[in-house]
């Protein structure tokens, strides 16, 4: 079972940047996907973007193209989330996901989660 940890969250000014890591311990084949999800209180966990563990394809939503870039480091089983900027509206907990197949936008799809790292964006 592949498991992730998130880091890089914090508070940050709009306009400024953050940026997010996923580590993962165990293997990552290359048909697997890794998402971004984020969630504000009261609210179901969304989608932000994912990309292709093998091919490197990457997913966003409308929200956050252009804004949002999402990387892979292979070698050190590591994905990230460059976010530039960044909006009040971005504030909330980040989690990474994977995914036994190609990148989807409902959570419900993907196999293990991180536990979340807190975005706030300030105006």
């Amino acid at each position: 079972q592949v498991q992730l940890v998130e880091s890089g969250g914090g508070l940050v000014q709009a306009g400024g940047s953050l940026r997010l890591s996923c580590a993962a311990s165990g293997r990552l084949l290359n048909w697997y996907s890794l998402g971004w999800f984020r969630q504000v209180p009261g609210k179901e966990r969304a989608f932000v973007g994912g990309i292709g563990w093998g091919d490197g394809s990457r997913y966003y939503v409308d929200a956050v193209k252009g804004r949002f870039t999402i990387s892979r480091d292979n070698a050190k089983n590591t994905m990230y989330l460059q976010m530039n900027s960044l909006k009040p509206e971005d504030t909330a907990v980040y989690y990474c996901a994977v995914r036994r197949d190609t990148a989807a936008s409902s959570p419900s799809l993907y196999d293990s989660w991180g536990k979340g790292t807190q975005v706030t964006v300030s105006s």
